[in-house]
């Protein structure tokens, strides 16, 4: 059961990557824009940062790395102090 896609997919619905996702909106409501504001600043489209808060794409450490600048955070804000078990 435990091959890759599963693997994969399972990630998603961790409890740590639902914390960087919920801190992903987070931010973007604290620097004060919307998805479009954000789709233009990192020439993405809107559908890219839906599919990205949503968690129906996984963020690539670039793109958090992106995010951060954009919304003036460090990268550590999106990020859970402990790890689960």
């Amino acid at each position: 059961m435990e091959h890759g896609s599963h693997r994969r997919r399972s990630a998603v619905y961790s409890a740590e990557y639902q914390y960087l996702l919920k801190r992903l909106r987070d931010a973007r409501h604290q620097a004060g824009m919307t998805q479009v504001q954000v789709a233009k600043a990192l020439r993405r489209h809107q559908s890219f940062i839906t599919k990205c808060e949503l968690g129906e794409r996984r963020i690539d450490p670039i793109d958090l790395q992106r995010f951060a600048k954009l919304y003036r955070k460090p990268v550590a804000f999106f990020l859970p102090r402990r790890l689960g078990t």
